[in-house]
C-alpha cells in the first residue's frame, strides 16, 4: 500500500492515527488500509460492527472552530483537515453549504448546494481518498442515487474508474447524471448489488466506497450495514459548520437511511465538546420512512441493529431494510430520538420547503417532516438537514408543460383561476 500525501495540501495536516472498533473501543487497527468489512474481531454471525477513525486530539490546533488551523485550508472540507482522514483527492468545492432561516427558529442546512447536489459529496471526498491511499485502480459503489453520482464525480476527479451497481428502478435523470462522469452503470436486482460489489473488489482490485458487509444468505455474517470507516468522517463537517455559524442548536433533525450521516453529525458535535469548543452536544433526531425504519425498530427492541420489511415509499434515498450500529450510538450519545414519517408528511414538508424557495428531494425533506411531527416544542434554533436536490426525485421530468392560448383573455382567466388578484 502506498499513500501519496502530496495529492492534497490537506493530507499532511490530518491527525488521523488509527481505526477503532465501535463494537469494542479497546480494539485498534492501523489507519491504513481502511477496513471495508467492519471490525474483524468483534463482529459475529449475529452482528456486524463498524469501525471508526481515531485522531490525536491533543494536537488539534488552536482556533480549530474559527478556521485558524495553520493548514492551507481554503473553504469546505479542507478547512477541517486536522480532524479528517488524509484528503488525497482534490476538492470539488464540497461543504460550506448555507443555513437557511425559514422562520420560527427553524434553520435548513441545504446540502443540495454541494457539487453533485447532495450531502454524499462530503462522504466521497473521504472514501475516494481512501481508494487513492491504497493505490486502487478504481472504485465500486452500490447505489441508486446520490451516493453513486457523487462517487462517480470524485472518481473522475481522482482519475479512477468507477462502477455503479444501481437498481433497475434508477430514475432516468439520475442515470444520465451518473454516466456523465464516465461511470460504468449496471442496473441489477437489489439483492445482487452487494454480492457483485464483493466480486468486483476481489477480481479487479477496486476499492468499495459503499457497504461491503455481506448481504447474502451464504455469508458468514448477519447482514447489517458497516460501510466505510472513512466516509462518515466527512459528515462531521456538517456539525462543525453549524457550530461555527450558530453555536449549538436546540436539536438537529436528520434524514436517515443507514445512519451514517446521523452518526457523523453526532461525532462532529462530540469532538467539539471534547475539545472544549462547545458546551454540550445537541440531541439528534433520526427521521426515517414509516414504511420501514430499521433504526427506530432497533431502538425500540433495544438491539444494536435489525432488519425490517420495507413498504412502498417514494423516499427511495432512505428506504433501507437494515440499519447500522452507528445510528444507535448517535441517538444514545446525543440523547436523541428515532422518528418515523410517512410519505404524506414528507410531501407536506417538501411543499413547505418549496414555498421557501428550496427544491429538495422527497427523502431530503425528512428532517423537516420529523420536526413537524413532534407534538412537543423543541427549544430553538433547530436545524433540519436537507440532504439533496429535487432533481434526484422519482418522476422528475414527467410534468410536461403544454402550450396555452396566448390571448390576453385566456391568460387572464388562467391567472385568476390560480388565485392571482388584479391590482
Amino acid at each position: 500500500m502506498t499513500m501519496s500525501a502530496s495529492a492534497s495540501p490537506a493530507a499532511s495536516v490530518s491527525l488521523a492515527r488509527a481505526q477503532r472498533s465501535l463494537g469494542d473501543p479497546e480494539q485498534l487497527y492501523p489507519l491504513w488500509p481502511p477496513l471495508t468489512r467492519g471490525c474483524p474481531r468483534t463482529s459475529t454471525r449475529q452482528m456486524s460492527y463498524p469501525v471508526d477513525v481515531d485522531y490525536d486530539y491533543a494536537r488539534v490546533p488552536d482556533g480549530f472552530l474559527v478556521g485558524a488551523t495553520g493548514a492551507d485550508t481554503g473553504r469546505g472540507l479542507d478547512r477541517w483537515a486536522p480532524l479528517l482522514p488524509p484528503l488525497l483527492v482534490p476538492t470539488l468545492g464540497e461543504g460550506g453549504t448555507p443555513l437557511i432561516d425559514i422562520g420560527d427558529g427553524v434553520l435548513v442546512k441545504d446540502e443540495s448546494r454541494n457539487p453533485t447536489w447532495s450531502h454524499k459529496d462530503r462522504l466521497n471526498r473521504c472514501t475516494v481518498s481512501a481508494a487513492v491511499g491504497v493505490d486502487a485502480p478504481g472504485i465500486v459503489v452500490a447505489s441508486s442515487g446520490n451516493h453513486g453520482a457523487s462517487a462517480a464525480a470524485y472518481a473522475a476527479r481522482a482519475g479512477l474508474r468507477c462502477v455503479v451497481l444501481a437498481s433497475a428502478e434508477l430514475p432516468p435523470a439520475v442515470g444520465s447524471f451518473l454516466t456523465a462522469y464516465g461511470a460504468v452503470v449496471l442496473p441489477v436486482p437489489a439483492e445482487e448489488r452487494w454480492p457483485l460489489t464483493e466480486r468486483i473488489v476481489d477480481h479487479f482490485g477496486f476499492h468499495p466506497v459503499s457497504n461491503l458487509t455481506p448481504f447474502h444468505p451464504v455469508s458468514n455474517l448477519t447482514p447489517f450495514h458497516t460501510g466505510s470507516a472513512f466516509g462518515p468522517e466527512g459528515y462531521k463537517t456538517v456539525a462543525y459548520e453549524i457550530a461555527a455559524e450558530v453555536g449549538v442548536p436546540g436539536a438537529v433533525f436528520v434524514p436517515t437511511g443507514y445512519g451514517e450521516l446521523l452518526f457523523g453529525i453526532g461525532k462532529g458535535f462530540a469532538e467539539l465538546h471534547r475539545l472544549g469548543l462547545i458546551d454540550r452536544v445537541p440531541p439528534l433526531y433520526s427521521c426515517e420512512p414509516a414504511e420501514g425504519g430499521p433504526l427506530a425498530a432497533a431502538v425500540r427492541l433495544g438491539v444494536p441493529a435489525t432488519r425490517v420489511a420495507v413498504g412502498r415509499t417514494d423516499a427511495y434515498g432512505i428506504d433501507c431494510p437494515v440499519n447500522s450500529y452507528r445510528g444507535v450510538l448517535a441517538l444514545e450519545r446525543s440523547g436523541g430520538r428515532a422518528l418515523l414519517v410517512d410519505d404524506a408528511a414528507l410531501r407536506r414538508a417538501q411543499a413547505e420547503l418549496a414555498g421557501q424557495g428550496l427544491w429538495l428531494e422527497l427523502s431530503a425533506a425528512a428532517g423537516l417532516a420529523g420536526l413537524r411531527s413532534l407534538a412537543e416544542e423543541v427549544s430553538g434554533p433547530v436545524v433540519c438537514v436537507a440532504t439533496s436536490s429535487g432533481f434526484k426525485d422519482v418522476g422528475v421530468g414527467e410534468h410536461a408543460l403544454h402550450p396555452v392560448d396566448p390571448s390576453w383573455e385566456a391568460v387572464r382567466e388562467r391567472l385568476v383561476a390560480q388565485g392571482i388578484e388584479a391590482v
